[in-house]
């Protein structure tokens, strides 16, 4: 016989040291502990000391993609760049290159490249010859690209044919190579972990595990609402939650875009180094120390990867292994020991969203699978249209 339990749904109290210092009303309030929010904060910090600003988060630590990706600091490679500038103008496309090599470099400037495991190993990208039509207009597309992105990087020649080295890298199958210099990879993960000190050394309170449901506009500040039941309010609302903005924001032209990886055992004496993309970006590698992460191919599957489901799929992980052994590692002898997903927040455009919303209510959302790079810029600009 089981005695039956009372149960009552108690609000919890709050002390008024935890009332006056945790929960205390902010200047500002970021919804998102990610690679935007953690920039958006410590440029703001940056710009005035004084500002009481909070993170909220609803995961234990970033959950949607900052730690969740491929670890690459790239800003785009000359299929990806060519089908930008076709899509969305070539303006646009420079605009964006501009950006994520700007982030990049900040993000050098403020991390020591033993913090963030950050390497200047080159950027990579392959064509197995299948792709006639690229292959054709090759040399041209990358004549055309270095002219333009000049003045960007400061090179003459950002891209350049590298085809012999495509047997000291061990590719097979593969006919053309494309190099940049001027990209390399980092740690995704220690680059949050870095920031996320950093600014709670400036005076950022990080709240996490709590989740905003809605907030309302009350005289003349904001009233969030969360799972929690605790008092949360702010004088400015900042959105940083990509992929997932929507859930706040639903009017923004937002869609998440699920995006798999695999990592694989140890390999002896891998010859892989770099970071590599190929289709347009819809495929990339890299080696992490001798093991190789492979990601991407959800245009194998468009419609079951537009999801925010943190899950992986036997369709892409088989497309990946395919990928894997065929291009990469075919004759090694090796296991997947990880597999992961990260949902990147896609849209009709390309450049991010970085607005004020309504009223004291404002967004940087729609990274489109390069937050890394974009993040520190992005934070810049907030902290401007924030003090203005």
């Amino acid at each position: 016989m089981f005695a039956r339990i009372s149960r009552k749904i108690i609000k919890m109290q709050i002390s008024i040291w935890e009332k006056e210092s945790f929960y205390a009303p902010k200047d500002v309030i970021i919804v998102g502990s990610g690679l935007v929010g953690l920039w958006c904060a410590w440029h703001l910090k940056k710009n005035d000391p004084t500002l009481s600003v909070a993170i909220v988060d609803r995961g234990i630590i970033p959950t949607g993609a900052s730690t969740r990706n491929a670890g690459f600091a790239c800003f785009g490679s000359v299929t990806e760049l060519v089908e930008d500038a076709a899509r969305f103008g070539e303006e646009n496309m420079l605009q964006l290159v501009e950006m994520r090599y700007k982030g990049l470099q900040y993000i050098r400037k403020v991390f020591k490249p033993v913090t963030i495991d950050f390497e200047l190993c080159g950027g990579y990208e392959l064509f197995t010859g299948n792709e006639k039509a690229q292959i054709t207009s090759l040399d041209h597309d990358i004549e055309h690209l270095n002219t333009l992105l000049k003045d960007i990087t400061g090179r003459n020649q950002t891209f350049k044919r590298a085809d012999k080295k495509i047997a000291a890298q061990g590719l097979h199958h593969v006919t053309h190579l494309i190099e940049n210099k001027l990209e390399g990879y980092l740690h995704s993960g220690k680059l949050c972990q870095a920031l996320l000190q950093t600014v709670q050394s400036m005076g950022v309170t990080v709240l996490n595990a709590i989740e905003i449901s809605g907030f309302e506009k009350q005289n003349d500040h904001i009233e969030l609402y969360t799972n929690q039941f605790v008092p949360l309010r702010t004088s400015k609302l900042l959105i940083c939650t990509n992929a997932f903005a929507r859930q706040l924001l639903p009017a923004l032209d937002i869609v998440p875009a699920r995006g798999q990886v695999l990592v694989t055992s140890p390999i002896e004496n891998l010859p892989l180094k770099g970071t590599f993309h190929f289709d347009a970006g819809y495929y990339y590698f890299r080696n992490l120390g001798n093991r190789v992460l492979l990601g991407g191919a959800r245009n194998k599957a468009f419609e079951e990867e537009t999801t925010t489901e943190l899950t992986t799929t036997n369709t892409i992980q088989q497309e990946l292994e395919h990928f894997l052994c065929t291009y990469i590692l075919p004759g090694y002898s090796y296991q997947i020991t990880d597999r992961w997903s990260g949902i990147m927040g896609m849209g009709n455009e390309k450049l991010p969203i970085v607005k004020e919303v309504s009223p004291q209510v404002f967004c940087a959302v729609r990274m489109s699978g390069m937050g890394v790079a974009l993040a520190p810029v992005i934070g810049q600009r907030i902290a401007k249209l924030l003090s203005s």
